[in-house]
């Protein structure tokens, strides 16, 4: 996976922001999981543990912490994207991980839809949306491009939760590649 230096234009993003607000409500399904080993890690797992106190297990949210030397924020322990989000900003689905998200879901992952406290079952596990925004940031706009983080920014792709969000296991369990993720 390397990063391309072709990125999608301020219009070719917008015009795929239809395709996004189709995606499913209530339930969905886990198109791709990602595990971080290390900074700027990533493997493509089938499937993965997700632990109350880890997170995914294999992951690196917990050693990593935050910057500072700051502990691991329990808010922002699973981040899941939209799959549709992926493909219109990172493009081929062998991009996707470099969004560096853990759950890639086709589902409707906006405010209106899911505000901070609702649960999702995901596989056997449930993790619940957390009111800690999830942002692009430097290493995002240099994989996808400025417009793509502007595009993030920008007051509806907050809203629809572009970027994706922030969630924390509640009751662990597994997830795999085909899972449903439904709201509860």
């Amino acid at each position: 996976m390397s990063a391309s230096p072709s990125h999608a234009t301020r219009e070719q993003l917008e015009a795929g922001l239809e395709q996004l607000r189709a995606s499913p409500r209530g339930e969905g399904a886990v198109l791709l999981i990602v595990g971080r080993p290390a900074v700027d890690g990533r493997e493509v797992l089938e499937e993965a543990a997700l632990d109350v106190d880890d997170g995914l297990v294999g992951d690196n949210w917990r050693s990593r912490g935050r910057s500072g030397g700051r502990a691991a924020n329990p808010d922002a322990q699973l981040t899941v994207m939209n799959a549709r989000a992926a493909a219109l900003i990172a493009g081929d689905r062998e991009r996707w991980p470099l969004a560096g998200d853990q759950l890639y879901v086709d589902l409707d992952l906006s405010d209106e839809h899911l505000p901070p406290g609702t649960r999702l079952a995901v596989g056997s596990a449930v993790i619940e949306v957390t009111a800690e925004p999830h942002t692009g940031c430097s290493k995002f706009s240099a994989r996808f491009g400025l417009a793509a983080l502007e595009l993030v920014s920008s007051p509806e792709g907050r809203s629809l939760n572009v970027r994706g969000i922030n969630t924390r296991v509640v009751a662990p369990g597994t997830v795999r590649v085909g899972d449903s993720i439904r709201r509860l």
